[in-house]
């Protein structure tokens, strides 16, 4: 009875091994991408076009103190 018990392991066993034998066949491809990455540097514009505003209401304020 114990040679019954052996035989139902080997087939499993077998689809195991050609289960990782495949898988080891597996290729990964890593491949850079065809267009280059762009970066939105939106917000960074718009920042600079603030501080330059800023400043030059700044001035007009301190040229100009009585339009308030």
């Amino acid at each position: 009875m114990s040679g019954a018990s052996t035989s139902g392991a080997l087939p499993q066993a077998a689809v195991l091994a050609c289960v990782a034998l495949l898988a080891a066949c597996a290729t990964v491809k890593v491949q850079a991408p065809d267009k280059p990455i762009e970066i939105n540097l939106n917000v960074k514009i718009e920042q600079e076009v603030r501080i330059k505003l800023d400043r030059e209401v700044e001035e007009l304020i301190s040229q100009n103190p009585d339009i308030f």
